[in-house]
């Protein structure tokens, strides 16, 4: 499959897509259930930060979750969490748990559209927050809920020469999940560039994958 055009990554295009939809469909609505508590409602943000002259350079600002969180610890994630009574809506959500979390303020972010819920296995129903970054910002990331803030390129992301799809047997059942390992080039203090693998899976990598055949598709399909 091709990979999506950075000319789609300019806010225009972007907003154009969600004003006018294409006829598409999720790749991947749901995992395989291994939770015995209630379903709980929650959202994040996918925070596409434009970058670039001409916003070929945008990335999305990811998470680490720190290692003693109850669910899904140490793994990459978009930042969002469980909605609360007193949110007015799931971008109200997203922006609000993207806050607490690591410190990125609305008055820098502009929500352009909502992907499908995804549920997961751990029975969040998760709904993806798009939304545009300006850069500037500042983030002060919450050690409690968040180990790392990294940014990984939009155009790596949207490639899907870049996407695995594994399939293992667990409990009697088939499981499938996507990932997109992403090399990461940070400088050290003395001064050497090393590698860091981002290793982006499961329901990360499901919605992005979602959000590919979303800007992927042809608008007459």
């Amino acid at each position: 499959m091709p990979a999506v055009p950075t000319a789609h990554f300019r806010p225009d295009a972007l907003k154009t897509r969600f004003a006018q939809p294409p006829i598409w469909q999720p790749e991947v609505e749901r995992e395989t259930s291994f939770s015995t508590r209630a379903p709980a409602h929650a959202a994040v943000l996918v925070p596409i930060v434009m970058r670039g002259p001409d916003f070929s350079e945008s990335t999305v600002l990811l998470t680490q979750r720190a290692n003693h969180m109850s669910t899904h610890s140490g793994q990459i994630a978009f930042p969002g969490g469980k909605v609360d009574p007193q949110d007015a809506n799931r971008q109200a959500t997203a922006l609000r748990e993207t806050y607490e979390e690591v410190g990125l303020h609305p008055q820098h972010v502009e929500v352009i559209g909502e992907l499908p819920v995804y549920v997961t296995g751990t029975a969040f129903w998760v709904t993806p927050v798009i939304a545009l970054v300006s850069p500037g910002f500042e983030l002060t990331p919450n050690a409690d809920e968040v180990q790392d803030v990294f940014e990984v390129p939009l155009a790596f992301l949207m490639n899907p020469a870049h996407h695995r799809r594994h399939q293992f047997e667990w409990q009697g059942a088939q499981r499938q999940w996507f990932s997109m390992p992403y090399q990461e080039s940070r400088s050290s203090a003395n001064g050497q560039v090393d590698l860091v693998e981002r290793f982006i899976w499961g329901a990360t990598a499901a919605m992005l994958r979602n959000f590919y055949r979303f800007l992927v598709v042809h608008p007459a399909q």
